[in-house]
C-alpha cells in the first residue's frame, strides 16, 4: 500500500468556518497525543550500524466509508478504480455506507443481495484494511422496509433473529466490528414493538452467529453536546441489562459551519468514562447543519477552504490526543461520493482541496516516525515512534515490525 506522505504544509487559517469558543489548541494536545499514541522500538544491532525507521501504517484507524456504487456491478471501471486508488493513498480503515443496511440488503423480503458487501470486503482483505459494518439494524421508523413494519410481533421477531443469524454467520470473522442498531437515542420501532429487552437479544443472536462480534452503538448530536447526556444514559442503561457493547460511535455529521473544541472536547472525555473504544464513524466538515448542506452544488470560497482545512487538523488532534478513540472515519472525501460535497478531500476532478493537503500533512507528516541514526557502543538504539507499522533497517538487515499501544514497547533484533 502507497502511504507516501507528499511534501506539503497546511496553510495558516481560521479555527472554523464560523467562530467557535477558543481552547488552547497547542503544547498541551502535542503533550497528550505523544503520550497516547507514541511508543518506543528498542533496536538491536552491532554497535555504530546504521539504522532507520520508516512508518508504513497507523495502527489508529484514519478511515472513511465506501461507495457502494463503487463495488457493484454497474460501477463505471475507470472511476472506481481511481476511487479506490485515492482511498487507498489515504486511509487505513473502512466502514460500509450502505451496503450492509438492511434495506440496501433486503429491499423484498426473501430477496438478500449479498453482493456489494461481499465485494468490499473482497477488497478490504486485499488490502489489510479493517472493515466497520455499518449497520446490522437501524431502527428509525422513516428506515425500516414496508415489509417489515408489516409483519406481527412474533414474525417480527423471528425475522430479526434471522437477519442477525445470518450476518453473524456468513461473515464471521470478517468485519472489524458492527453497528448494532443505529441510532437508538433517536428512535427504535423494534424496542416500541417487542419491548426494552430487544437490543440484549440482538446483540446475542449476532454472537451466536460468531462469537467474537464486536457490537458498537452509534448516533449522532453527541460530539456537539445535545445529546451527550442522553447517550450516556442510554449507554449506561444497555451495560445495566448485560448488553456486550464492544464499543461507542459518535457520528460526526451534526456540526455546521463551524464546531466548538471545548465541547468536543469534553463530550469525548466524558464518553471515555465508560472505559470502552470510542469510535469517529462518521464525520463531515463542513457538516449537516452547515449552508453546505441543502445547497449541494455550492462552491466554498479560498477563505473558507483554508478554514475548513485548519478545522478538520483541529477536530482530529482533539480526538488524535483522547485516549479511548480509536479511530475517525470520514463519511465522504472526493465530491463524486459524499453526500455533503462540501466537506469533500477532493474535487470531482479528483484535485485536492486544501483540506487534502492538511490532512495528508498531518497523518503522513506530523504523525509519521522516519527516523534514521546510528546504533550506540552496546548496538542499541531506541526510537520513539507513532503506534502501528514500521520497517525496520539496520546493518544491510530490515524487518517489518508492530508497535502496538497495548505493548508500549517492541524490541527488535537485527544482528
Amino acid at each position: 500500500m502507497d502511504f507516501t506522505p507528499w511534501g506539503i504544509r497546511a496553510a495558516a487559517a481560521a479555527v472554523v468556518l464560523g467562530c467557535c469558543h477558543p481552547l488552547a489548541m497547542g503544547s498541551d494536545l502535542d503533550d497528550a497525543i505523544r503520550k497516547v499514541r507514541m511508543g518506543t522500538l528498542v533496536i538491536e544491532t552491532t554497535p555504530g550500524a546504521e539504522v532507520r525507521v520508516e512508518q508504513q501504517r497507523h495502527e489508529f484507524w484514519f478511515g472513511a466509508a465506501l461507495a457502494s456504487q463503487m463495488f457493484g456491478e454497474r460501477a463505471n471501471p475507470e472511476v472506481a478504480a481511481q476511487y479506490k486508488k485515492v482511498f487507498l493513498e489515504n486511509f487505513n480503515a473502512a466502514v460500509t455506507e450502505n451496503a450492509l443496511k438492511w434495506p440496501s440488503m433486503e429491499r423484498r423480503q426473501g430477496q438478500v443481495d449479498y453482493s456489494v458487501v461481499d465485494a468490499i470486503l473482497q477488497w478490504t482483505d486485499e488490502h489489510e484494511l479493517p472493515l466497520r459494518g455499518h449497520n446490522i439494524f437501524w431502527g428509525i421508523r422513516n428506515f425500516v422496509q414496508p415489509w417489515v413494519l408489516a409483519l406481527d410481533d412474533a414474525t417480527l421477531r423471528q425475522t430479526l433473529k434471522a437477519r442477525a443469524l445470518d450476518i453473524g454467520t456468513r461473515y464471521r470473522g470478517r468485519f472489524a466490528e458492527y453497528d448494532l442498531n443505529n441510532e437508538m437515542i433517536h428512535g427504535n420501532y423494534y424496542e416500541e414493538r417487542l419491548g426494552p429487552q430487544i437490543t440484549r437479544d440482538m446483540a446475542a443472536w449476532v454472537r451466536q452467529g460468531d462469537p467474537n462480534a464486536v457490537l458498537f452503538l452509534n448516533d449522532y448530536d453527541i460530539l456537539t453536546g445535545n445529546r451527550l447526556n442522553d447517550y450516556v444514559a442510554h449507554i449506561r442503561g444497555l451495560l445495566d441489562q448485560g448488553v456486550p457493547i464492544g464499543g461507542i460511535g459518535v457520528q460526526g455529521h451534526l456540526h455546521g459551519d463551524s464546531f466548538d473544541p471545548a465541547v468536543l472536547q469534553a463530550s469525548l472525555a466524558k464518553l471515555a468514562e465508560f472505559k470502552l473504544p470510542i469510535c469517529v464513524t462518521e464525520f463531515n466538515f463542513p457538516g449537516q447543519r452547515s449552508k453546505y448542506y441543502n445547497r449541494r452544488d455550492a462552491k466554498l470560497s479560498d477563505e473558507e477552504e483554508q478554514a475548513k482545512a485548519k478545522a478538520i487538523v483541529d477536530y482530529y488532534r482533539i480526538c488524535f490526543a483522547q485516549p479511548q478513540v480509536k479511530g475517525i472515519l470520514m463519511w465522504g472525501f472526493w465530491e463524486g461520493a459524499n453526500w455533503i460535497p462540501a466537506s469533500s478531500l477532493y474535487r470531482r476532478d479528483w484535485s485536492p482541496t486544501p483540506a487534502a493537503q492538511a490532512y495528508r500533512d498531518l497523518i503522513f507528516k506530523t504523525w509519521w516516525t522516519s527516523w534514521q541514526g546510528k546504533a550506540d557502543a552496546a548496538g542499541r538504539c531506541e526510537v520513539p515512534a507513532f503506534y502501528g507499522r514500521h520497517k525496520v533497517v539496520a546493518g544491510g538487515t530490515e524487518s517489518v515490525v508492530e508497535l502496538k499501544k497495548a505493548e508500549g514497547t517492541k524490541t527488535v533484533s537485527l544482528k
